[in-house]
């Protein structure tokens, strides 16, 4: 069945397509950057020029689907069904195939140069190592699967009939975006370390300070663990955290070029990843001088590629420790010449029911520019249920608000 397209020279085609391949059609038009229509064109477009039959598809369980194709293409391909003895549905189903097969689904883009981001403030309990997780499981989730986010009007106008929100700000599914990811719980506290499931690493063996203060005891590859959960497979990794971290201000303080020890304990493995997620302590001590001086711009690497990722709160006190954080970071650009960017402002635990004063500094939070908020997180339970529950909330509440919100910040700071 068909009806025009007002809106152009396409017109509205009504077909079946078995649920499995209409899902994984619409992963891989996504992942090549193209509407699902104008795959199924192309997929058409090739069958018919097929010199023989496909294999058989099993279409059991073929539910409705519509999309749009240029005027004329379904009469003829109408035809082409008759003349190779196909059912319509059966037609489309190889076109799809066929498609799927000629378009494989692409290598994920890469960095050029390893990712490096600090997430960051000096003031506790602005939930500094929620962001930390989140962002590193948002940037790792599998690229051949679907995930909600909020849609641009710019994809919106992309999507199928069927599937296009009436709110361009409502969900749509999207492809993970597939990055290999290492959180590093830079906290002596070990936060981070723990709601992923893990335990911190034992005083008396070998940790980040002892790397970082010139001591290891081993390789540092051996100390990072796996963060399990299928929809992440083997692209998120931890490196926990240990206690001797209490310390490290200390044993760097005899450190040659201390600020660069962060970078020196960890350049061994960078080229194994994608993206380094640095979880810092609350302190305005040398680590976070060293987790700085790592965030800087390097020699060739585009701005906005790495740098300080701020977190902070609807409320005045996260201000004060914002200015003490930037005027240290300000310092060490002036001090050591160095090029440290902002990646913006996250504004976490926002709850618009809290009144004038959460409402009021999220706008003086928007109204700073630069940097520039990249995100708002509500405080909703699903994060603390994680937590709990020793989970990653990704893998724990997948399609939560705090989930979505997590991956429109991935992909607003991989721009």
């Amino acid at each position: 069945m068909t009806s025009p397209d007002t809106s152009g020279d396409r017109e509205k085609v009504v077909t079946k397509l078995p649920v499995n391949l209409r899902q994984e059609l619409k992963i891989r038009a996504a992942l090549h950057g193209l509407d699902m229509q104008h795959a199924v064109e192309a997929g058409i477009i090739a069958w018919s020029g097929l010199g023989s039959n496909l294999d058989t598809v099993d279409t059991a369980g073929a539910e409705t689907y519509s999309t749009f194709l240029p005027s004329g293409m379904w009469e003829g391909f109408r035809d082409d069904c008759k003349r190779r003895g196909v059912s319509l549905t059966q037609g489309v189903a190889q076109a799809v195939t066929l498609w799927l097969a000629n378009n494989p689904v692409p290598e994920v883009r890469r960095p050029a140069m390893v990712r490096r981001v600090v997430v960051c403030n000096q003031k506790g309990g602005v939930g500094k190592t929620a962001i930390t997780a989140g962002l590193g499981e948002a940037l790792a989730e599998d690229p051949a699967a679907l995930a909600p986010v909020r849609v641009s009007k710019h994809f919106a106008a992309l999507l199928e009939e069927d599937d296009r929100p009436e709110d361009p700000l409502t969900l749509e599914d999207l492809p993970g975006l597939g990055q290999r990811v290492l959180l590093v719980d830079f906290d002596p506290q070990g936060h981070l370390t723990k709601q992923l499931g893990h335990e911190p690493l034992p005083m008396n063996g070998d940790s980040l300070t002892n790397h970082m203060a010139g001591e290891p005891k081993g390789e540092l590859a051996d100390l990072i663990v796996t963060v399990d959960a299928d929809r992440f497979g083997d692209r998120l990794h931890l490196l926990p955290a240990c206690t001797d971290a209490f310390l490290l201000d200390v044993r760097l303080a005899s450190v040659r070029r201390r600020e660069a020890a962060l970078e020196r304990a960890l350049r061994p493995i960078e080229a194994d990843y994608d993206v380094i997620v640095i979880d810092c302590p609350p302190s305005l001590g040398l680590s976070m001088d060293a987790a700085a001086y790592f965030g800087r711009r390097r020699e060739n690497e585009v701005p906005g590629n790495s740098g300080a990722l701020i977190v902070v709160q609807a409320e005045d006190s996260s201000a004060d420790a914002y200015s003490l954080l930037t005027s240290q970071i300000e310092d060490m650009r002036g001090d050591l010449l160095l090029d440290i960017d902002y990646l913006g402002l996250v504004v976490n635990h926002y709850d618009a029911r809290r009144g004038y004063i959460a409402t009021s500094s999220l706008q003086a939070w928007m109204d700073i520019k630069d940097p520039r908020v990249v995100g708002v997180i509500g405080d909703l339970k699903e994060q603390k249920e994680a937590v709990r529950a020793k989970q990653p909330l990704l893998a724990y509440a997948p399609r939560c608000e705090q989930s979505v919100a997590l991956r429109a910040l991935a992909r607003e700071i991989s721009k």
